[in-house]
């Protein structure tokens, strides 16, 4: 039999495969997860969790669907943090430093505790992309924030009230309208979405096994 190990949900003691997830660990102590989590049809980042492990106290921060359980590992999710968006038309606004002065300016009170770097779930260098960003180097804040998935664990921890995912998704909307190179063969694939010319390549893709289909995105031809 697999080795089990003790966990704890809210307080409350299970026994736990410790080949699972803490996502996989909830379900298998009998939590429905049916609402909120990336993938269990929800947003991706919606399942940040708190643990701690037993007689240390350090809190970590870490995603339920990534984080392996480990014995006496004390267990609560973290409901969704209301992150500031401001509304704005990617249209009509330009790449420089004073649109994040305009709809951002909380960024520039920023104390440099790196309490967001220290918490955020992915190792981003979160405090490092804001200073891009306090410095209108759109290119560079979209490169250090870009597998950010907005769990809002960041600026759950910032004394300044940032928003720092959703000043990340300016700078990256920013980048990729203006100042990015053209993808001339995104334009050529989307067309060809769009005239129904890769039906079969789908259907053939999700009829094959899942580690063929590891093999083959591990392999692929990626366009410069």
């Amino acid at each position: 039999m697999e080795k089990m190990v003790t966990i704890y949900l809210y307080g409350k003691k299970y026994e736990v495969p410790e080949s699972l997830t803490i996502m996989e660990a909830m379900e298998y102590a009998g939590y429905q997860l049916v609402r909120g989590c990336g993938c269990r049809n929800g947003f991706c980042g919606a399942c940040a969790t708190i643990c701690r492990v037993k007689g240390q106290t350090e809190l970590k921060a870490c995603l339920a669907c990534s984080t392996k359980v480990e014995d006496q590992l004390y267990i609560a999710t973290l409901p969704f943090f209301p992150l500031i968006k401001q509304v704005y038309d990617v249209e009509k606004v330009q790449p420089t430093q004073q649109i994040m002065m305009q709809l951002y300016p909380e960024i520039y009170s920023c104390v440099g505790c790196n309490a967001c770097t220290k918490a955020c779930t992915q190792g981003l260098n979160v405090m490092q992309y804001i200073a891009y960003a306090q410095r209108g180097e759109f290119e560079k804040c979209a490169e250090e924030s870009f597998d950010c998935v907005m769990c809002g664990v960041c600026s759950s921890r910032c004394p300044a009230e940032i928003s720092h995912p959703q000043v990340a998704m300016l700078a990256r909307r920013l980048n990729g309208k203006y100042l990015a190179p053209h993808c001339d063969h995104l334009d050529a694939r989307v067309k060809e979405i769009e005239e129904g010319k890769i039906e079969d390549m789908i259907r053939s893709l999700m009829d094959k096994p899942l580690e063929e289909i590891k093999e083959l995105y591990n392999n692929r031809e990626i366009e410069k």
